[in-house]
């Protein structure tokens, strides 16, 4: 049995970072938080990201979850301050519901979807089209009442949706199940990314004429972070994995994936702004853009139903 990525993901992997850098570095992040970014959309739609889970008719990429989950893992590095995780797992419904021209269209890069989970939904005020998840069923809502809600993280735009829907025929379980295994991919992402610029900062910041780096206690911090993180990825893999072969369990499997990454970016979070100090919490240091980005998706996809279903996976019935 191979349990480990192929090459040739690898270095797709390895591309879309390089990629991201150059078209998501911090300054857009940091400038979403005042508006939407001209023409990200459409450089991710160059990369292939909107379109990764799509197929080839649709003019995606076909990619299965264990090859796109990488990619989410990157976007997560990124902070990338767009609908992916909506685009990731509403274009297979939507293929499948009948709307292969939206579809496609947002696999393309000339669309975006929103999805309303718990009643709220990202950037649904510029979406071509909002999926209401409610009750098992997913629901196409045309003219959708929007109102703007206060959110941590200044480059997520969230809306309440009100109004009615037309129910679609579709797998309901599978868009949700990709919806969180591809949050729990940003998850694993940012943390890294966090704990990326502690390790950083604690190679420069000096105390007593040595960088606090050097220091027992400060390297006990950055490593049990690290171990969360390094734990939490093959969740997350196990996860892509479940769902590629249709394991009847993937919806445990995803939601072990969900509570695994969120508490491990959780922990980076805290261990990066202990090793930080005071200028962690400000506002010009980049770090809060990632910080603010986890906090927003931790507490997204309903932690104490994921922690129900794996316990009674675990406990039984």
């Amino acid at each position: 049995m191979h349990f480990a990525f192929s090459d040739d993901q690898l270095e797709m992997r390895d591309l879309t970072r390089a990629a991201l850098g150059r078209v998501c570095g911090p300054d857009v992040v940091r400038a979403a938080w005042e508006a939407r970014p001209a023409g990200l959309w459409a450089s991710l739609a160059e990369l292939g990201l909107t379109g990764a889970s799509a197929s080839e008719d649709a003019g995606g990429l076909g990619l299965g979850a264990v090859d796109w989950v990488l990619l989410l893992e990157e976007a997560g590095r990124a902070a990338v301050p767009a609908p992916l995780i909506e685009a990731v797992a509403a274009v297979p419904f939507l293929e499948a519901a009948g709307h292969s021209d939206l579809a496609e269209r947002v696999a393309l890069g000339e669309a975006t979807v929103a999805l309303s989970l718990g009643g709220l939904a990202l950037d649904a005020d510029i979406a071509d089209a909002v999926l209401r998840v409610e009750g098992g069923v997913v629901q196409l809502v045309s003219s959708p009442t929007l109102t703007a809600q206060p959110a941590v993280d200044g480059a997520r735009r969230l809306f309440s949706v009100a109004g009615a829907g037309e129910p679609l025929a579709g797998d309901a379980a599978a868009l949700l199940q990709r919806a969180t295994l591809a949050t729990s991919a940003q998850l694993v992402g940012l943390g890294r990314q966090v704990l990326d610029q502690a390790v950083a900062y604690a190679g420069q910041r000096e105390q007593f004429r040595k960088p606090i780096g050097s220091f027992q206690a400060v390297q006990h911090h950055l490593v049990d972070a690290a171990l969360r993180l390094q734990f939490a990825a093959p969740v997350v893999h196990r996860a892509a994995w479940s769902i590629d072969e249709g394991d009847p369990d993937a919806g445990v499997h995803v939601s072990m994936a969900w509570l695994y990454a969120a508490e491990a970016a959780r922990l980076a979070c805290r261990k990066s702004l202990q090793v930080h100090g005071a200028i962690g919490y400000t506002f010009e240091l980049d770090l809060h853009l990632w910080m603010k980005r986890i906090w927003s998706l931790a507490v997204w996809g309903e932690g104490a139903d994921h922690r129900e279903r794996v316990a009674a996976a675990v406990l039984g019935d």
